[in-house]
């Protein structure tokens, strides 16, 4: 099986996986996934693809992933994939979006305007 190469996206986290059968191995940013991510349910949130068809440890996975903070890129982790699994088999597509996995979040923070002190909240009214 050749490499497999997926994007996804969470707010503004951007990840970028390559996966290839193998033993399990699984790479983000040149570090071993569970000293990128401490806590367990990132661990879990990442490999959730894998938990759900059954495949825990047959894929080498490398992940570059850039942006937002670490819930987010172990979200778009997992969109990804997801997508790459979907890429091998096709036939797997209903399962991973009957989890909730296929779905790209696209909620992202809305931007400031002028003359207001964030995005929807305004400078106090003075009327004198």
């Amino acid at each position: 099986m050749e490499v497999i190469n997926t994007l996804g996206r969470r707010k503004t986290s951007v990840a970028r996986v390559y996966m290839k059968s193998g033993k399990g191995n699984f790479v983000v940013n040149g570090k071993e996934a569970k000293e990128y991510f401490p806590t367990s349910l990132l661990q879990d949130t990442i490999r959730r693809p894998f938990h759900v068809l059954e495949l825990d440890g047959k894929y080498d996975v490398k992940v570059n992933v850039s942006g937002g903070g670490i819930t987010g890129q172990a979200e778009a982790i997992s969109l990804a994939i997801a997508r790459a699994l979907v890429k091998e088999n096709g036939e797997v597509k209903p399962k991973l979006k009957q989890f909730g996995l296929m779905t790209r979040d696209p909620r992202m923070v809305e931007r400031k305007k002028f003359g207001q002190k964030k995005a929807r909240k305004k400078f106090q009214f003075s009327k004198r």
